[in-house]
């Protein structure tokens, strides 16, 4: 009993230096994101004082500042770090979920699927407004669990999975373009707008759904966060760990797709933050505890610091979309190269 003491010691100091690194990684991401959402606030084509967009925020009717802040600013911002939250929290669920980094909503065809509805909804119903991303929640969730019912097979194998979503994305995407080529001029462009991933005209009445989707999912896959990390380790270790798996992966899926759906719904797909979001996760939290908050953290960054780099640093205005997608796509070759190398999980 004394011969092991020292050792359990040590254990119980390992695991207390990973926790306090844990905390404090995310300490960091949430300083560098807060510090952000000030930036983004404060300065763009002119520069508000901190103090000004402080009382506009407190509902201080501040000339010129009102307007610029409160109407312009802040719902774009808000909108950002809600469905930046929502696309880093889903799609590093289903990464760890499936232990593959390519198990991403934007590669197994959930965003697919919300993008044809809304486009659908748009243009051959000639719909606007709330009614467009309700379609849009519905249909990415009819995606999943088609992509969930067609690859399930004594269970489900992530590379079986991730190999019908892409068919599935494939076939949607297929669809979308048929709509757009005879689309007419009038709905074509608030269609693209909605494709590329944006959050333009954004307005803080978006922001309450988007909240309580948040809140709702993203609160069931925390507390099923020790179950998703036993799933880590595969199923059958999961399982002798006392975990449900086939009722936690059907629960997690829904949470998982209903924030990725409600984030589509309300910006369009922007494009690879739910894949890249988990990965970097990775790499600067180690093994030092959950990916989650981690993840959902670096997801607002991207999606906050990529529109304020398409809007205000390069030539010309762009969508966080097209930000984003350049920045995933040449990750996602490099994740393929490296899977295809050596097999690669989260």
């Amino acid at each position: 009993m004394t011969a092991l003491s020292p050792t359990i010691d040590l254990l119980v100091e390992n695991r207390r230096r990973r926790a306090r690194r844990h905390v404090f990684v995310i300490a960091i991401l949430l300083a560098i994101m807060v510090a952000l959402f000030a930036v983004t606030l404060s300065l763009g084509q002119s520069f508000t004082p901190p103090g000004d967009v402080i009382r506009v925020l407190l509902g201080d009717d501040v000339p010129g500042a009102a307007f610029t802040v409160g109407k312009l600013r802040l719902p774009r911002s808000v909108l950002s770090v809600l469905a930046g939250l929502a696309f880093g929290l889903g799609g590093v669920t289903f990464q760890i979920m499936l232990r593959n980094p390519l198990a991403s909503p934007d590669i197994i065809g959930i965003t697919s699927g919300a993008s044809a509805a809304a486009v659908f909804a748009i243009v051959v119903l000639s719909l606007s407004g709330p009614i467009v991303s309700v379609l849009a929640v519905v249909a990415g969730l009819g995606v999943a669990l088609l992509v969930y019912a067609l690859s399930f097979r004594d269970g489900v194998a992530g590379t079986r999975l991730i190999l019908v979503g892409i068919g599935i994305s494939a076939m949607l995407e297929s669809i979308v373009g048929y709509i757009l080529s005879s689309a007419p001029a009038w709905n074509l462009q608030e269609a693209m707008r909605w494709l590329t991933g944006s959050v333009n005209g954004a307005q803080l009445g978006q922001a309450l759904p988007l909240l309580l989707a948040l809140v709702t999912f993203g609160g069931l896959l925390l507390v099923r966060t020790r179950e998703l990390e036993a799933l880590r380790l595969g199923d059958d270790t999961a399982a002798a760990l006392g975990v449900k798996v086939a009722r936690t992966r059907m629960l997690v899926i829904v949470a998982a797709v209903g924030m990725i759906a409600s984030a589509t719904a309300v910006t369009g797909p922007v494009a690879f933050v739910a894949f890249l979001s988990g990965p970097i996760a990775s790499r600067v939290v180690g093994r030092n505890g959950s990916l989650l908050i981690p993840a959902a953290l670096i997801g607002a960054i991207l999606v906050l610091g990529g529109d304020y780099v398409g809007q205000f640093l390069l030539p010309g205005r762009y969508p966080v979309g097209v930000v984003t997608g350049a920045l995933g796509a040449p990750y996602l070759i490099y994740q393929i190269v490296r899977a295809n190398r050596m097999g690669g999980s989260l």
